[in-house]
Order: structure tokens, then C-alpha cells, then sequence
């Protein structure tokens, strides 16, 4: 009977420790967490445990980038009706990544028939969207039009292509 006196108040003396070892370790946890949250905020399998930590805390992400997710829909690059050495550059993407991501750079490099590069020049969003950017980026599934116009560096341009970066 004694023995169990002692067992008892053992463990009631032990409870708080053991608590208190708990939420220290709880603590340590979520510090790690929001210590490597741009690291993390990259890995797919941790950005909704993040984005919901970060959601009650008030700390931030960093926006997702997954410039493979680009989905280009329609492109089209014809001789500009009214300038000529004047290219005029369309097409229609679509953000299928898992979340709203930053507005990509855009790619276009202009080639030959025999696929040399005569041509090549990276765009900002501002650049090569038709409409201003939305803030805060591209949300999910929403599809987003690109109108331009270029120089054509040479009567010899046959081909095109975009990237997304």
C-alpha cells in the first residue's frame, strides 16, 4: 500500500516536469518551423502545415514559385499589321501549380529556320501583360492573356518559342 502512496506521488510530482517538457518541445518544434519557413514554404508537403502556422501567428511566406506550372494555352507571333520590322506576340496561360504563385519571367527567343537563336530577350509581367498584374500574383487556375509587340531582329525569323522562369 505504501508502495503505491509513493508510486502516486511520484507521477504527481512528475506531472507538471512532464508537461512542462512537452510544451518546451512543442515550442522548439514550431520554432524550427518558423525559423526554416522559406526553405519549407518550397516543399509542397509542407506549405499547408506552414500557411496554416503562419495564418494564426501573422508571419509570412514566401511566395510560391513553380514556373513548370505555366500552362501555355494559345501563342501566336505574326508581323504587326501597321509597323513593319514589327512583331506582335500573343498568348493565353494558365497558373495550374497548387497555389497563387508570383507572376513569371517570360523567355521569347525568336530562331531561324535551322534553329538558330537570332533573337532572344526575358520579360517582366508588367512587360508582356495586356491588363496591369493582379497584386499578390497568380492565383491558381486563373488564366492570364500576353500582348506585345517586338522588334524583329531579322527578316529570317520563322520561329518562336516561350519560357517561363
Amino acid at each position: 500500500m505504501q508502495r503505491r502512496r509513493r508510486a502516486g506521488n511520484a507521477v504527481r510530482r512528475q506531472g507538471p516536469a512532464l508537461g512542462a517538457v512537452a510544451a518546451l518541445a512543442l515550442l522548439l518544434a514550431l520554432q524550427l518551423l518558423l525559423a526554416d519557413r522559406q526553405r519549407l514554404a518550397a516543399e509542397p508537403q509542407w506549405r499547408p502545415l506552414l500557411s496554416r502556422v503562419c495564418g494564426a501567428l501573422g508571419c509570412t511566406l514566401p511566395p510560391w514559385r513553380e514556373p513548370t506550372a505555366i500552362a501555355l494555352l494559345h501563342r501566336d507571333v505574326r508581323p504587326h499589321p501597321a509597323l513593319p520590322g514589327v512583331l506582335r506576340v500573343s498568348a493565353t496561360i494558365r497558373n495550374d501549380a497548387r497555389w497563387t504563385q508570383d507572376w513569371p519571367q517570360l523567355r521569347l527567343r525568336l530562331t531561324d529556320v535551322d534553329g538558330r537563336s537570332l533573337g532572344e530577350r526575358h520579360f517582366l509581367a508588367h512587360e508582356y501583360l495586356a491588363a496591369a498584374p493582379a497584386p499578390g500574383g497568380m492565383p491558381r487556375g486563373q488564366s492570364a492573356t500576353i500582348r506585345m509587340d517586338v522588334l524583329e531582329p531579322s527578316p529570317h525569323t520563322v520561329a518562336f518559342d516561350f519560357e517561363f522562369h
